[in-house]
């Protein structure tokens, strides 16, 4: 079967669906997950039976209600679903060779030309195996074509628990319904290009060279969007780490400046917990705040304020040297910050690889630090945070810290899920369990 060379499955409401797995008393019903327990919050997962109703994933713990006024929320429970995972990896692997791990939900298997003849049954066997292994409400939807992009296109079009054959023969026409923001790859930024363009249906997208696509992305991105949408497989160069970073949304007792600043604190803490894990320096920091006025659908409302800033150091890699460069930022956000912020971020990047990375040749410009105390060589500062991480991987995360332990709202510090990033296990204590009871949302 020539078209079949990709097979690309893609789990239903995954976090919710996670939680009608560990918990059979919620399969069947309206399922919302939220990152933590305050009425203030949204929905970052629902379950198929709320989309059902009307709902969709952003949706606030107050909309949800209005509409679907028996919708049970639940505390999100990150560890839970990156152990799941590898649980999930393995049940496949059994059946299928996995080629790439796209998301905590998402993955994509190449498939030889013997496994191509009989791909329908190939599914239904994965689908079978992952039932044996977990339970019913744990679904994926499954897309076969001839490139990774339209068997992912397949996946969505079956959602849920279904599967999907897409011939290249019969496109555009079996594509030619979808909204152009329906297609992976089309954001909010590249509709607005494609509609000045005059491109206003998927028939008027297909119909473009993949030149012309190249010029509306504004990059080689355009050209393998093309491609792939064209049934033609252009392999896609691996993803350079550029960044590590957290934000976090605050609740309404945490929007002060000295929580603020705590809060900022902890998540520069796990971003060079990443970092030194990963084998990097870096050599920039960025400290965002934003507003906590949004609109309809959870994006930042028209005007919502923003303060950034971006500071610019010496390679680094421990933690003192991390919060220093911190307290630098909040200084002036102190000066300069005139609204309460519903989130906060902090990003180090500028990376380079430790091994390669290169000192002032004249040495620090100062003996003292930024807080006017007499400055630690950069060895013992390295050494203090390696034997730190020592200490947490033997002990777990919260058996060292520096300062006074802080629990966030939410927890899971460092550990949330984001698209593309699986938590490493080693952000989670190992008191945490998989199949831990349900905490249910008292707001």
């Amino acid at each position: 079967m020539a078209d079949a060379k990709r097979l690309y499955l893609d789990f239903d409401s995954f976090f919710a669906s996670a939680e009608q797995h560990f918990n059979p008393d919620l399969r069947g019903k309206p399922v919302g997950v939220v990152p933590l327990d305050s009425p203030h919050t949204g929905c970052i997962a629902i379950s198929r039976e709320a989309k059902a109703r009307g709902l969709k994933s952003n949706v606030s713990i107050k909309e949800a209600r209005q509409t679907v006024p028996d919708m049970i929320f639940v505390v999100a429970r990150p560890d839970a679903y990156v152990r799941l995972h590898h649980r999930i990896l393995k049940v496949i692997e059994a059946c299928l060779p996995i080629a790439k791990v796209r998301s905590i939900d998402e993955l994509v298997c190449h498939l030889l030309p013997s496994q191509s003849e009989t791909v329908i049954a190939l599914a239904g066997r994965i689908k079978r195996a992952l039932a044996d292994e977990f339970s019913s409400g744990l679904t994926c939807s499954i897309g076969v074509a001839s490139t990774e992009l339209l068997a992912k296109i397949g996946a969505e079009l079956t959602k849920p628990d279904g599967f999907n054959l897409l011939r290249t023969q019969n496109l555009p026409g079996q594509l030619e319904h979808l909204k152009l923001t329906k297609l992976p790859g089309v954001s909010d930024g590249i509709e607005a290009r494609l509609l000045a363009a005059g491109i206003r249906s998927f028939p008027d997208l297909w119909a473009l060279d993949r030149k012309h696509l190249r010029a509306l992305w504004g990059n080689v991105e355009g050209e393998r969007f093309w491609n792939g949408l064209h049934g033609e497989h252009m392999e896609r160069p691996e993803t350079v780490k550029r960044m590590f970073g957290h934000s976090r949304m605050l609740p309404m007792d945490w929007r002060t400046p000295e929580k603020v600043h705590e809060c900022a604190r902890q998540l520069a803490l796990s971003a060079g917990r990443r970092l030194r894990r990963a084998g990097f320096r870096a050599t920039k920091m960025t400290v965002g705040l934003r507003e906590g006025r949004y609109s309809t659908g959870g994006r930042s409302a028209k005007g919502a304020k923003r303060w950034v800033r971006e500071l610019v150091f010496e390679p680094a890699r421990d933690d003192h040297t991390l919060l220093e460069i911190l307290s630098e930022a909040m200084t002036h956000c102190a000066r300069e910050w005139r609204f309460k912020p519903r989130s906060v971020s902090v990003m180090v990047h500028g990376l380079v690889a430790e091994d390669a990375a290169q000192g002032d040749l004249f040495g620090p410009a100062s003996s003292t630090s930024v807080s006017g105390r007499p400055r630690v060589s950069q060895a013992k500062r390295e050494k203090l945070s390696d034997t730190l991480d020592l200490l947490r991987a033997a002990h777990g995360p919260a058996a060292a810290t520096i300062g006074p332990k802080v629990e966030l709202p939410g927890g899971y510090l460092g550990a949330k899920i984001a698209f593309g990033r699986i938590p490493d296990l080693a952000d989670f204590s190992e008191a945490q369990t998989e199949d831990g009871a349900t905490h249910f949302c008292s707001a």
